[in-house]
């Protein structure tokens, strides 16, 4: 998910570099009072985003700490999960909605499509594989702003609730859910999904995306799942796991992994059999295992393409010349106090997430969407 921080800065200045120098400091005293006017329900413009926070750069310190890069190990990393999580997303989430959207995941897209219909059919179709219906009680593991909630509500008309333990974000989307008319459908509950607050057996089916990859334990993260879903209910998940191509004793292998991992504050990464195991673990039936990135049937567009670094308009701004040209752009404003402390060394770590995700999928060693369908069996 680099692309949608790192287009925050860099989409909005990717055609217009050198006016954006010549107008930066004439729009400052522009941003302070747009900054001041943060709403919860719109997405922010660039000047505004991540102002509310006063520690970004304690924050930024931190996370690079529990990562190889500054000396931490996979240890650090899950025993200090939920922190570095809450840490990532609270320094992100702008930059996501800003440069991405409200659904924080990728998606396979059909050249007939629009990058926006091709999250909202990717959405639809883990609805569908549940057999979601009307009037249904459906729990998102890791909801983020509620972008797919909003959406699958609507597709099914079922009632959706979201788990996050990201005050910030559970502020945020149901501000969007009221203002959208759409809190007594869609609700986002604070919390940690490794110990859900909720009854047992009081879902209908449940889903994640591309969340449940923070978890530090998978079988625990499972487990709680199962525990509240009904008898015979289904939980589908998009996973964000390494291939049977992937190689540890290969340092470039590794170096790619590593990258992901930095830029989107994983504990670690495992292989499909992770997921598997720790469903089966869990007391769930895997029912469908499916790699949506590779097959026959594979898009014409992969689902990395935004990343990728062409001379293209579009894609410009992933070139290395695009890459200096938007940091040094972020460092600019991170010195007029335009972006708060650390923007632009999280812009760093996140460029270099953007590669990695890249590098990885082009060697086809990492996917962000395997498909697994599984049910909690029905009482007998």
């Amino acid at each position: 998910m680099l692309q949608d921080v790192f287009s925050t800065a860099s989409m909005f200045v990717a055609d217009h570099y050198v006016v954006c120098f010549a107008v930066l400091v004439a729009v400052a005293a522009v941003s302070m009072v747009s900054r001041r006017k943060h709403s919860m329900t719109d997405a922010p413009s660039l000047l505004a985003v991540n102002n509310r926070i006063s520690d970004t750069g304690t924050k930024a310190q931190i996370y690079t700490k529990l990562h190889a890069t500054g000396g931490g190990t996979e240890t650090d990393r899950t025993e200090h999960c939920q922190e570095m999580v809450n840490q990532y997303y609270d320094m992100a989430t702008d930059f996501y909605e800003f440069g991405w959207g409200e659904s924080f995941h990728f998606a396979p897209r059909n050249p007939n499509e629009s990058f926006r219909e091709s999250l909202t059919r990717h959405e639809h179709f883990l609805a569908l594989q549940m057999g979601i219906r009307a009037g249904d009680r459906v729990l998102d593991m890791g909801c983020g702003v509620g972008g797919p909630m909003r959406e699958i509500s609507g597709f099914t008309g079922a009632s959706v609730i979201g788990i996050n333990n990201n005050a910030y974000q559970v502020a945020r989307g149901n501000a969007k859910n009221r203002r959208l008319g759409l809190d007594k459908q869609c609700n986002l509950v604070k919390g940690d999904f490794m110990n859900l607050p909720f009854e047992a057996e009081s879902f209908d089916h449940a889903y994640g995306i591309e969340a449940t990859c923070h978890a530090p334990d998978r079988t625990k993260c499972f487990a709680q799942v199962f525990k509240a879903l009904k008898p015979g209910g289904h939980f589908c998940v998009y996973e964000w796991v390494s291939t049977d191509k992937y190689d540890a004793s290969n340092p470039r292998h590794v170096e790619l992994m590593h990258g992901i991992e930095v830029g989107n504050g994983l504990p670690t990464i495992t292989g499909a059999a992770g997921v598997t195991d720790a469903l089966r673990n869990a007391g769930f039936v895997v029912e469908e295992v499916n790699d949506l990135a590779v097959g026959p049937e594979r898009p014409h567009i992969e689902w990395y393409a935004p990343l990728e670094a062409k001379w293209s308009l579009s894609n410009f701004k992933a070139t290395k010349l695009g890459i200096w040209l938007t940091s040094k752009m972020v460092t600019v404003m991170e010195t007029l106090r335009l972006a708060p402390k650390g923007t632009a060394k999280m812009h760093e770590h996140l460029c270099t997430g953007a590669e990695t995700l890249v590098g990885a999928a082009q060697l086809g060693i990492f996917t962000p969407m395997l498909f697994v369908k599984a049910t909690k069996p029905a009482r007998s």
